[in-house]
């Protein structure tokens, strides 16, 4: 009994403590506090899942990283001792400017550019020995002053080499223009223009020219000829034209009847240095060209085909009336003959009225 009485009192009492306002302000704290509770586990569940689910996504080329936790990074790497030489040199090499210099080598021959560094430490270059040649003398000598030496003319071993090597062969012509050259080389079988002007030849042989078939034209001007053996020309069937001027020449050679062109001019051909009728039986000269000789007469019998005749600056004094006419039939005419040059020499042209009636043009010369 005394227990239910105890019961119903402490209900009692309790239901006036709930009835209390303090006891309700507790109980809405405690609420929002339990609700807030609840709200915080939610979130904390909702970040959770988001970590794992970023968690999941992860694999080995994208690694998590948490910043805050690596040291900086330290760029004092140590340097090696070579690598610093070689930016020092780099840099000197970007202070001066590289100067090309040409430092002779050898005797005087081409050089080698070279630095500013280079010059400075001779010692990082190893010396490289000259071999001594022949005739030359040693090393010592042979280092020039630092000019550059003119190149020397190549000496060129002209014996048993090939003509046209030599020379330049084009067709039926070979030209040896200006090669130094002291005689006449062997020439192609089929050449049928030989030049060979501005040379030293001394000689003319029988051999040189033995059996050209085919040659029509020699030109030797402006060489060292002195004389020219008596048939040197006689064995070519086809010589046309022989240009022999600007040598030392004292006789003139015999020639094939074929003749078209002689020019001996500057020479030293004398009256007694042309053969007899030498030019008579050439039945297709044109061109007779003896200026600048010492020739005392003009070399009759001259054929009807001659166009022109160049005897000027010679030692002629005296001409005669059947020189260029017949005087056996006066109405001859030398129609072709329409040059005759006859002007520095001792004659007088007036003289002789009748040696040019048969002539188209009178002779060019000292009238008085």
């Amino acid at each position: 009994m005394r227990m239910l009485m105890r019961l119903v009192l402490g209900l009692f009492v309790l239901k006036a403590v709930v009835a209390g306002p303090r006891f309700s302000r507790q109980v809405d704290l405690d609420t929002y506090d339990n609700a807030n509770y609840d709200v915080d586990l939610d979130n904390l569940n909702l970040e959770n899942q988001d970590m794992y689910d970023y968690e999941d996504g992860l694999t080995i080329d994208d690694p998590q990283i948490e910043i805050g936790t690596l040291a900086p990074p330290d760029y004092n790497y140590p340097v090696p001792e070579a690598s610093l030489e070689e930016q020092e040199e780099e840099e000197e090499d970007e202070e001066l400017p590289l100067t090309p210099q040409l430092i002779p080598q050898g005797s005087g021959g081409s050089g080698v550019l070279m630095g500013p560094d280079t010059q400075k430490e001779e010692g990082l270059l190893p010396a490289t020995p000259e071999t001594p040649q022949e005739g030359t003398g040693g090393v010592e000598g042979s280092v020039s002053s630092g000019e550059p030496e003119e190149p020397e003319e190549p000496v060129i071993d002209r014996e048993g080499m090939p003509t046209c090597l030599l020379c330049t062969c084009l067709g039926g012509s070979v030209y040896c223009d200006d090669l130094k050259l002291d005689s006449v080389p062997p020439l192609p079988k089929d050449t049928t223009h030989f030049y060979a002007r501005y040379n030293r030849i001394t000689k003319i042989n029988k051999s040189d020219f033995a059996f050209m078939n085919k040659l029509k034209r020699i030109d030797l001007t402006a060489n060292e000829i002195t004389s020219i053996d008596e048939r040197a020309f006689m064995g070519l069937p086809e010589l046309e034209e022989l240009v022999i001027r600007e040598n030392h020449i004292s006789q003139l050679p015999a020639l094939p009847e074929t003749m078209s062109l002689i020019d001996a001019c500057h020479n030293n051909i004398g009256s007694n240095s042309i053969h007899k009728e030498a030019f008579k039986d050439m039945t297709s000269l044109l061109y007779l060209y003896l200026t600048d000789n010492h020739i005392d007469y003009i070399p009759v019998p001259l054929p009807d085909s001659l166009r022109s005749l160049h005897l000027q600056r010679n030692n002629i004094q005296m001409m005669h009336e059947d020189t260029f006419c017949n005087l056996q039939d006066f109405n001859y005419i030398r129609n072709a003959l329409e040059d005759i040059r006859l002007d520095g020499n001792p004659i007088n042209l007036s003289r002789t009225p009748q040696a040019y009636i048969c002539l188209p043009r009178i002779p060019i010369g000292d009238l008085i």
